[in-house]
């Protein structure tokens, strides 16, 4: 009778190894059928990859080679307009002001005939990147620039613009910034982070024609960092005062970290044309015909 209980214990220690053999059986062949189920994805995968067409190997713009002078100046200029203040005139203007200020009416239908002619707006790093490197460039670009911070280019401009997805380059003369009349470094900010570019236009207008000594410190590096700042963005953009520059400027530039530089109406330099892109004014008294017209011959 004492057997008994004693081949009761040697029953049930067998019955439990014979479990726990299968048990380790069992998961052997799940984790065999996991492993192929996985190596024939990684197959099925590189096979799927082999089938697709492959894009053709396209360099980066970074890897392109560099235009030299005078191809950029060979490639044909995008057209890009300059506008201050857009706002009503009123009895106190005068005639020369006018030429500076866009009533909103004017400048409504300027914008509404560039989109409805298929104009499509850029911004620098495009154009630099056309003229450098022959990146291609949305049909009919034009760039639309803002000079000297007034508030009107925040509350009726750029409103306007983005009625048609249209974006623009706001050059930023740092002296006004918060004063009445002119934007503040938050109303900055929001253009910046709604897509346009915020650039450099100096610290209060100096002509770049006269700088001496530290005015490149004064004028350029400590609005830049200051547009830094706001912006959290690099600024590699700069719009001379007055439209005027001269040869020393381009150097001094090129050492505060600008890629490019917007004047006026006077021809490019021929060794630097990337420092002294061409711009055109729009006045007031521009319908947007004449703006048309104005844009297809001032720009070849």
């Amino acid at each position: 009778m004492k057997a008994l209980p004693h081949l009761y214990r040697s029953g049930g220690e067998l019955a439990l190894s014979y479990f726990l053999i299968f048990v380790l059986l069992a998961s052997g062949i799940f984790s065999s059928c996991q492993q192929a189920d996985a190596k024939a994805a990684v197959v099925n995968a590189a096979a799927q990859k082999e089938s697709r067409p492959q894009p053709a190997d396209t360099p980066s713009v970074a890897s392109r080679k560099m235009a030299d002078a005078a191809t950029i100046l060979a490639r044909k200029e995008v057209p890009v307009l300059c506008y201050h203040q857009v706002r009503d005139w009123r009895p106190t203007d005068s005639k020369t002001a006018r030429d500076y200020i866009v009533p909103l009416a004017a400048f409504r239908a300027q914008i509404k005939m560039l989109a409805d002619s298929g104009y499509h707006t850029i911004l620098p790093d495009q154009l630099y990147n056309y003229l450098t490197t022959g990146a291609a460039l949305p049909s009919k670009p034009v760039m639309l620039t803002f000079d000297d911070t007034d508030l009107d280019q925040f509350t009726e401009a750029a409103p306007e613009m983005k009625k048609y997805g249209f974006k623009g380059v706001f050059f930023v003369m740092t002296v006004s910034l918060g004063r009445p009349h002119y934007m503040s470094k938050e109303q900055v900010k929001a253009l910046s982070d709604d897509g346009h570019l915020i650039g450099s236009h100096t610290w209060d207008h100096h002509n770049v024609k006269k700088y001496q000594g530290q005015d490149w410190v004064i004028q350029i590096e400590k609005p830049t960092k200051q547009i830094e700042a706001i912006t959290g963005k690099p600024v590699h953009y700069f719009a001379y005062p007055f439209g005027l520059w001269n040869e020393q400027a381009i150097p001094e530039l090129k050492q505060r970290g600008m890629k490019a530089a917007f004047q006026l109406y006077a021809a490019r330099d021929t060794k630097d044309p990337l420092y002294t892109i061409r711009r055109i004014i729009v006045p007031g008294t521009w319908g947007p015909a004449a703006l048309d017209s104005r844009m297809r011959s001032s720009f070849k």
